[in-house]
Protein backbone atom coordinates (compact mmCIF):
# COMPACT_ATOMS: atom_id res chain seq x y z
CA UNK A 1 0.00 0.00 0.00
CA UNK A 2 1.14 3.41 -0.58
CA UNK A 3 0.33 7.14 0.50
CA UNK A 4 1.47 10.45 -0.11
CA UNK A 5 3.71 11.70 2.79
CA UNK A 6 3.23 16.10 3.43
CA UNK A 7 6.36 16.74 0.72
CA UNK A 8 4.63 14.88 -1.50
CA UNK A 9 6.27 11.57 -2.25
CA UNK A 10 5.00 8.06 -1.78
CA UNK A 11 5.91 5.96 1.15
CA UNK A 12 4.68 2.28 1.59
CA UNK A 13 3.24 1.75 4.18
CA UNK A 14 2.44 -1.64 5.84
CA UNK A 15 -0.71 -3.61 4.78
CA UNK A 16 -3.95 -4.24 6.58
CA UNK A 17 -3.42 -7.67 8.41
CA UNK A 18 -5.82 -9.76 9.19
CA UNK A 19 -4.60 -12.47 12.13
CA UNK A 20 -5.25 -16.15 12.63
CA UNK A 21 -4.43 -17.93 15.82
CA UNK A 22 -3.44 -21.65 16.36
CA UNK A 23 -6.63 -21.78 18.22
CA UNK A 24 -8.39 -20.05 15.56
CA UNK A 25 -7.06 -22.15 13.16
CA UNK A 26 -8.04 -25.79 14.79
CA UNK A 27 -11.89 -24.37 15.17
CA UNK A 28 -11.71 -22.71 11.75
CA UNK A 29 -10.58 -26.43 10.04
CA UNK A 30 -13.27 -28.42 12.18
CA UNK A 31 -16.13 -25.79 10.66
CA UNK A 32 -15.00 -26.45 7.18
CA UNK A 33 -14.71 -29.76 7.65
CA UNK A 34 -18.63 -29.96 9.03
CA UNK A 35 -19.50 -27.66 6.32
CA UNK A 36 -17.81 -30.74 3.45
CA UNK A 37 -19.64 -33.28 5.58
CA UNK A 38 -23.02 -31.23 5.41
CA UNK A 39 -22.84 -30.50 1.74
CA UNK A 40 -22.28 -34.62 0.77
CA UNK A 41 -19.22 -34.55 -0.40
CA UNK A 42 -17.23 -37.55 0.81
CA UNK A 43 -13.49 -36.97 -0.31
CA UNK A 44 -11.60 -40.79 -1.06
CA UNK A 45 -8.24 -37.89 -0.92
CA UNK A 46 -7.56 -34.88 0.36
CA UNK A 47 -4.85 -33.20 -1.88
CA UNK A 48 -2.93 -30.10 0.08
CA UNK A 49 -1.58 -27.10 -2.32
CA UNK A 50 1.36 -26.87 -0.85
CA UNK A 51 2.94 -25.06 0.74
CA UNK A 52 0.23 -23.14 2.47
CA UNK A 53 -2.03 -25.94 2.47
CA UNK A 54 -0.11 -28.88 4.36
CA UNK A 55 -1.48 -27.62 7.22
CA UNK A 56 -5.27 -27.22 6.78
CA UNK A 57 -5.33 -30.57 4.69
CA UNK A 58 -3.68 -32.40 7.45
CA UNK A 59 -6.36 -30.61 10.22
CA UNK A 60 -9.20 -31.70 7.92
CA UNK A 61 -8.60 -35.01 6.41
CA UNK A 62 -8.46 -35.90 10.29
CA UNK A 63 -11.67 -34.59 11.07
CA UNK A 64 -12.85 -35.71 7.76
CA UNK A 65 -11.02 -39.60 8.87
CA UNK A 66 -9.43 -39.48 5.26
CA UNK A 67 -6.44 -41.57 5.16
CA UNK A 68 -5.65 -40.78 2.04
CA UNK A 69 -3.80 -37.58 1.39
CA UNK A 70 -1.39 -36.05 -0.87
CA UNK A 71 0.03 -32.79 -1.70
CA UNK A 72 0.98 -31.09 -4.93
CA UNK A 73 3.75 -27.87 -5.11
CA UNK A 74 2.60 -24.71 -6.92
CA UNK A 75 4.90 -21.67 -6.98
CA UNK A 76 3.14 -18.43 -6.97
CA UNK A 77 3.76 -16.14 -4.53
CA UNK A 78 7.37 -14.97 -3.88
CA UNK A 79 6.53 -12.44 -1.32
CA UNK A 80 3.80 -9.87 -0.55
CA UNK A 81 2.15 -8.42 -3.79
CA UNK A 82 4.96 -10.13 -5.57
CA UNK A 83 4.11 -13.24 -7.81
CA UNK A 84 5.39 -15.16 -10.81
CA UNK A 85 3.69 -14.72 -14.18
CA UNK A 86 1.82 -18.09 -13.75
CA UNK A 87 1.67 -20.60 -11.43
CA UNK A 88 4.37 -23.48 -11.70
CA UNK A 89 4.24 -26.89 -9.99
CA UNK A 90 7.23 -28.05 -8.78
CA UNK A 91 8.62 -31.71 -8.36
CA UNK A 92 7.69 -33.89 -7.04
CA UNK A 93 4.95 -34.59 -9.02
CA UNK A 94 1.81 -36.63 -8.46
CA UNK A 95 1.16 -40.11 -9.34
CA UNK A 96 -2.02 -39.41 -10.86
CA UNK A 97 -3.05 -43.11 -11.69
CA UNK A 98 -4.41 -43.15 -8.33
CA UNK A 99 -5.70 -40.03 -8.22
CA UNK A 100 -8.06 -41.01 -11.59
CA UNK A 101 -12.15 -41.20 -11.27
CA UNK A 102 -11.27 -40.47 -7.97
CA UNK A 103 -13.52 -37.89 -5.36
CA UNK A 104 -10.76 -35.26 -4.38
CA UNK A 105 -11.02 -32.02 -1.97
CA UNK A 106 -8.47 -29.69 -2.62
CA UNK A 107 -7.00 -27.75 0.27
CA UNK A 108 -5.54 -24.28 0.37
CA UNK A 109 -4.81 -21.39 2.92
CA UNK A 110 -5.95 -19.11 0.47
CA UNK A 111 -8.05 -18.37 -2.99
CA UNK A 112 -6.09 -14.69 -3.37
CA UNK A 113 -6.19 -14.05 -6.88
CA UNK A 114 -7.35 -18.19 -7.26
CA UNK A 115 -4.77 -19.04 -10.02
CA UNK A 116 -3.17 -21.10 -7.80
CA UNK A 117 -6.45 -23.07 -7.27
CA UNK A 118 -7.50 -22.83 -10.99
CA UNK A 119 -4.51 -24.44 -12.12
CA UNK A 120 -4.62 -27.11 -9.66
CA UNK A 121 -8.42 -27.79 -10.23
CA UNK A 122 -7.64 -28.13 -13.91
CA UNK A 123 -4.34 -30.47 -13.73
CA UNK A 124 -7.05 -32.76 -11.35
CA UNK A 125 -10.25 -32.76 -13.44
CA UNK A 126 -7.85 -33.19 -16.44
CA UNK A 127 -7.34 -36.94 -14.47
CA UNK A 128 -11.18 -37.93 -14.71
CA UNK A 129 -11.30 -36.61 -10.62
CA UNK A 130 -14.31 -35.44 -9.32
CA UNK A 131 -13.13 -31.84 -7.83
CA UNK A 132 -14.12 -29.78 -4.51
CA UNK A 133 -11.65 -27.03 -3.20
CA UNK A 134 -11.89 -26.05 0.45
CA UNK A 135 -9.93 -22.44 1.46
CA UNK A 136 -9.67 -20.80 4.75
CA UNK A 137 -9.87 -18.01 2.91
CA UNK A 138 -10.97 -16.09 -0.29
CA UNK A 139 -9.86 -12.71 -1.00
CA UNK A 140 -12.73 -10.60 -3.24
CA UNK A 141 -10.36 -10.54 -6.65
CA UNK A 142 -10.55 -14.11 -6.68
CA UNK A 143 -10.95 -15.80 -9.91
CA UNK A 144 -11.48 -18.69 -8.52
CA UNK A 145 -14.23 -18.91 -5.29
CA UNK A 146 -13.56 -22.27 -3.54
CA UNK A 147 -16.48 -24.63 -2.94
CA UNK A 148 -16.21 -24.12 0.63
CA UNK A 149 -14.88 -20.99 2.36
CA UNK A 150 -14.32 -19.99 6.28
CA UNK A 151 -13.76 -16.03 5.48
CA UNK A 152 -13.65 -14.08 3.20
CA UNK A 153 -11.16 -11.08 3.67
CA UNK A 154 -9.61 -8.21 1.63
CA UNK A 155 -6.57 -8.04 4.33
CA UNK A 156 -3.35 -9.55 4.08
CA UNK A 157 -3.28 -12.47 6.06
CA UNK A 158 -0.49 -13.67 8.90
CA UNK A 159 -0.77 -17.33 9.43
CA UNK A 160 0.69 -18.96 12.60
CA UNK A 161 2.55 -21.04 10.68
CA UNK A 162 4.27 -18.26 8.75
CA UNK A 163 4.07 -15.05 10.80
CA UNK A 164 8.05 -15.38 11.89
CA UNK A 165 10.85 -15.91 9.60
CA UNK A 166 12.69 -19.00 8.88
CA UNK A 167 14.74 -20.81 11.38
CA UNK A 168 18.56 -20.08 10.80
CA UNK A 169 21.79 -21.96 12.23
CA UNK A 170 22.89 -19.97 14.86
CA UNK A 171 19.55 -18.83 15.87
CA UNK A 172 17.28 -18.16 18.81
CA UNK A 173 18.43 -19.88 21.73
Amino acid sequence: MTSIDDSGASVLSEPEREILTWDTFGAASRELAQTVVDSGFEPDIVLAVARGGLLLAGSISYALGVKACGALNVEFYTGIGTVLPEPVVLPPMLDDGHLRDKKILIVDDVSDSGRTLEKVVELVSAWGAEVKTVCLYTKPRTIMVPDYEWRRTDKWITFPWSDLPPVTAGGAK
